[in-house]
């Protein structure tokens, strides 16, 4: 059953990288003939079947731009599992939610104010700013663009080398694109 919910990268008809859904979901698209399978992956489900790396629908759909939700998930995600006081990388279980200006000096929660840090380190900053905590921010926390939902999709699929090709990565899956720069 967790085949099922392998990750499938879903392409428009041009190719541009629309959202990445699970390979049930896929393997719906492409039985229904919205979509084609561009890269197999070597797991087979059935005879001759294959589960889908990558998919593309046949046909154009038009996606409005839209800006991406400020939620746990995208914050780690755009912070790349790091904490972002003392730059270890962790599991995403262990990292928290720190509000650079505190909420109880009126911070609010948004990409600007958010950032990714371990149990130990928001611990030690409590209620104070970094400066008062004498703490120093890896990078400054940016606000929200049009690009985030990109950024954060590259992010997902750099662990999927047969992905990169679509979500303009380099041969080496290029990881020095980074939003929070």
């Amino acid at each position: 059953m967790a085949l099922i919910r392998r990750a499938t990268l879903m392409l428009n008809a041009s190719y541009e990288p629309l959202r990445i859904i699970s390979a049930k979901k896929a393997l719906t698209l492409i039985t229904k003939g919205v979509a084609l399978v561009e890269v197999p992956t070597s797991i087979q489900v059935h005879q001759g079947i294959f589960l889908p790396s990558v998919i593309r629908l046949r046909n154009y759909r038009h996606v409005p731009i839209r800006l991406q939700v400020v939620s746990r998930r995208n914050i780690i995600l755009r912070d790349g599992s790091r904490c972002q006081y003392c730059g270890d990388r962790f599991e995403s279980s262990e990292l928290t939610l720190d509000h650079v200006i505190p909420r109880s000096r009126g911070g609010r929660n948004e990409w600007s104010n958010l950032v990714a840090a371990c149990k130990k380190d928001n611990h030690r900053k409590a209620d104070r700013t970094p400066e008062e905590a004498g703490m120093k921010l890896l990078r400054r926390p940016l606000p929200q663009t049009i690009h985030t939902p990109r950024f954060l999709l590259r992010s997902l699929g750099l662990e999927v080398n047969e992905w990169g090709p679509y979500l303009y990565q380099d041969s080496e899956g290029d990881k020095r694109f980074s939003f929070a720069n």
